[in-house]
């Protein structure tokens, strides 16, 4: 995983995407007023403004995106009651998460987006070596294709988030990146999102957002909230960011011998981010090595291509070689769930 990436990444997962379930609707305020380490929200909101101001934020901003801003405890329960904050060490069935999630709407929705904007897909292949297809399944996967976005108010969540102090660090960083997208004339009525402050098409951090949020149309604003050729431009930039190689694929369903012994083929690197993603993928070896060792794709992918095998459900069940363009789709999602789904789309969306 490429470092810069990881606070992005980090808060991306653990908020739930769009396509694991729709954002609650906003709650209360918090009968409380002090977080764990004692601050106050309101004496802390300040900090954060004065720090928003200090790097450039005009007042204006920081005043209409904050007035009447109160902590919200349905984000602080959310936050802290994410899937896989456990010890736990097994893994749920690939096979149903994939069935539930590159389903037929799923497959039927992405066919339609695809077909209508060919032409864009095509255009942004060749100036960025990002498939269309992968940049629709994205868009399927984060928002059912711009219906389900999330509806809490950004501000309000990440400032809750800060001031609560257990990712302190992550939260802060991310409001004061808001209040910049914010004084590029955004409305805070606009500036809404999953309750840990992913927004639009491809729910974008705003760290993500002033990096990599790009004009696809030529009209000087990067609008990811309504506007297609700005999304799918951001997508593509966001992926050639993360390293993807053009012309290869993300990975290939591969035939697998009887008897076959994937733990001879165990990783012995330890992944500095998401461990528990990266521990079950193989040690990296090239197809030709693949297939001498009788593992070998369904489709075509050169012999000099390095790959990971991953058989997530154990023997006897589907089995893919994977390319370094998997662990870019990790690098938007760390969570191979994610990751597998996303590239099995965008295959049935141009199949």
């Amino acid at each position: 995983m490429i470092p810069r990436l990881l606070p992005a990444v980090a808060a991306l997962a653990l908020a739930g995407f769009a396509a694991l379930g729709v954002a609650p609707a906003e709650a209360p305020a918090v009968a409380q007023a002090t977080s764990a380490d004692g601050i106050g929200f309101e004496a802390y909101l300040e900090r954060l403004k004065a720090r928003a101001q200090a790097e450039g934020v005009r007042p204006a901003t920081i005043e209409r995106m904050t007035v009447g801003l109160t902590p919200n405890q349905r984000v602080i329960a959310l936050d802290q009651n994410q899937p896989g904050s456990g010890t736990a060490r097994g893994y749920p069935p690939m096979s149903g998460y994939i069935a539930a999630h590159v389903d037929a709407a799923r497959i039927g929705g992405g066919r339609a987006v695809y077909a209508q904007h060919r032409d864009l897909l095509a255009r942004l292949e060749a100036q960025y070596g990002v498939p269309g297809s992968i940049l629709v399944a994205i868009f399927g996967h984060e928002t059912s294709y711009g219906r389900v976005k999330g509806d809490f108010d950004l501000a309000r969540s990440l400032a809750t988030l800060a001031w609560e102090g257990r990712r302190r660090e992550l939260f802060a960083d991310e409001f004061v990146a808001l209040m910049k997208v914010a004084d590029k004339g955004y409305d805070r009525s606009q500036l809404v999102g999953s309750y840990a402050g992913a927004f639009g098409n491809p729910q974008f951090l705003p760290s993500v957002y002033l990096r990599l949020a790009t004009d696809g149309d030529g009209d000087g604003r990067a609008d990811i909230f309504t506007n297609r050729a700005d999304t799918f431009a951001s997508i593509a930039n966001y992926f050639r960011d993360a390293g993807w190689r053009p012309g290869q694929p993300w990975g290939v369903r591969a035939f697998v011998p009887s008897g076959f012994d994937v733990t001879a083929y165990r990783t012995r690197l330890v992944s500095p981010v998401c461990p528990r993603v990266h521990e079950r993928l193989s040690r990296w070896m090239t197809v030709g090595e693949w297939r001498a060792a009788g593992v070998t794709p369904q489709r075509a992918l050169a012999d000099d291509v390095m790959a990971s095998f991953f058989q997530p459900d154990g023997p006897g069940t589907p089995a893919w070689l994977l390319t370094g363009n998997y662990r870019a789709i990790l690098e938007y999602n760390c969570s191979s769930y994610y990751a597998l789904s996303v590239g099995l789309l965008a295959d049935e969306i141009v199949n």
